[in-house]
This record gives C-alpha cells, structure tokens and sequence, in this order.
C-alpha cells in the first residue's frame, strides 16, 4: 500500500487574504486535517468552505498523537497539519511532528506562506542580511538566563515572540541584561491595526508602562555592534599591562614569541613595541 504523506500547511497570521490557492487545494484534498486548536481552526476552514475532516494536535499530546497520525499515513492517508496561525513548526509542536514522521519513513512536505517572525524582520527596518529567531524567551529562570548571556554579544538582528500581559517584563528584562538597542515593535501583523513602533528598549518600557499592549507581539531587536565590541575588547587589553598580557598565553601553552605575537595582534601594534614595552617593565 502507497504511504500517505504530511503536509504543512502555513495559514493566515491574521488577514485571511494571506491563505495561499496550493493550501486552500491541499486543505481540501487530504484525508485529514491536524489543528493546534481545532476551534480556532474551524472558523477558518467554514470561511473558505472546507469540509475536511480535523484531530487536535498540541503541546500537550503531540508525541502519543504524533504516532496517530503516523499510522493513519502509513494506511494510505494525506494528512495536512495547520497551527493557530502562520506556519507549523515554527515555534510549535509541529517541529516534533516534522521529526516523527522522517524517522518514520514519511514523506514531508512544506507548503510555504505566512510567519509573524519574518513579516515583522521585513517590517522592521532593521538589518535582514543576518538574523536569528529566539521565539518565546523560557519562563525557567536558569533558561532565559543562559538565552540572555548569548544575547549579550549577539551580533545579528533577533526576532522575539511576546504575549501583551508579557511585554513590558520582557523589555525590562531584555534591557537589564544587554542595555540599551534599537528594536520595532510589531503588533496585531496583517490585521487592521498593525503597528510597527520603532524605538528603543528604553523608549518601548516607558511607553508600555503608561499604555497597555494589546494583541500579540513581536519583538525585532537589533545587534551588537562589532565595532562597539571589538573596542571594548581593544580596551581590555589596554587596562592590562603588556606583562600580564604575554603570560595569559604562556599560561595556555604557548611559547614567548607566540605569546608576544598573539599579544600584539590583541593591541593592534607590532611585535617589536611589544619586546620594547617588555623591556621597560
């Protein structure tokens, strides 16, 4: 028997024009249809007249399910698997799924359109070249404490997810651990009061300490400067004194004319100013 196959299906993140013609095929002609919410997923497929039979698939069941759906597609099922909204497997069990079905032997496909996280990046102003996405920062402590240390001297721009009740810790949070950036604001994407507010993380905590954020959140922060880096570290190296500095990779295993190399390259001078200032000390 042919193997059924797991489709991807990206829909809306708010304007229900987003939905592309290849899902609104593919909704309609697999076997089922895997919902993160299957309420929620009703008043989609009822706006655009689609019948196909759905299951839950969540956080909470999505490895005893994961192997439900499995089954089915080995029997010769399509399955079509669809989050709250934008696309699955972004920052949701549908990643777990994606995973099951490889080690299964399944085929996947992914069927591309809407996703907060990249309409915000495009929206924001914000260098695109290089990014990375956090989604959600973790509610451990330790967690987001170790995600926060990273982000110190994350040189690219960085894509959150926020809740509005949230919002104004996180920025607090975010600004206590890296100071201050220039970040935008993204809320209500794709709806009719989308907002992109482009501020700083300073400016976004006094805003949201006087004004409630409402609709969900997403925070596109800029990076660390290289440059701004790269002078610190040029600082560091000044506040030493040239003896110190040598020994630090003697003491790694280096032999002196390595050591005095790496130490000039470190100060931006030659390894004769470096002999010299041996000398003197």
């Amino acid at each position: 028997m042919e193997q059924g196959k797991l489709f991807l299906c990206a829909t809306p993140i708010g304007n229900l024009e987003d939905i592309t013609m290849r899902v609104l095929r593919t909704l309609k002609e697999v076997d089922l249809i895997a919902a993160e919410d299957t309420r929620n997923s009703l008043h989609l497929l009822n706006h655009f007249d689609i019948h196909t039979p759905m299951t839950s698939y969540h956080e909470y069941n999505k490895i005893e399910k994961a192997y439900t759906l499995i089954n089915k597609m080995k029997e010769g099922k399509n399955v079509a698997l669809i989050t709250d909204a934008g696309t699955p497997g972004i920052s949701d069990p549908g990643e777990d799924l994606v995973r099951l079905c490889y080690e299964a032997g399944i085929e996947v496909t992914s069927l591309p359109g809407a996703c907060a996280c990249v309409t915000a990046l495009t929206l924001s102003g914000l260098p695109t070249r290089r990014f990375c996405f956090e989604a959600f920062l973790p509610q451990d402590k330790k967690e987001k404490q170790v995600i926060l240390e990273e982000l110190k001297t994350e040189t690219r721009t960085t894509i959150l997810y926020e809740a509005p009740h949230r919002l104004l810790k996180t920025l607090k949070e975010l600004y206590e651990a890296l100071g201050e950036r220039k970040l935008t604001l993204c809320r209500e994407l794709t709806k009719r009061y989308e907002t992109a507010f482009r501020t700083t993380l300073s400016g976004a905590i006094d805003y949201y300490g006087k004004n409630e954020p409402k609709g969900e959140c997403v925070i596109v922060l800029e990076g660390r400067s290289l440059q701004e880096m790269q002078q610190e570290e040029q600082q560091k190296w000044e506040e030493m004194d040239v003896k110190s500095h040598v020994k630090l990779y003697e003491d790694q295993g280096m032999d002196r004319k390595e050591a005095m190399k790496r130490a000039a390259k470190d100060r931006g001078i030659s390894k004769r100013e470096i002999y010299a200032m041996l000398l003197e000390q």
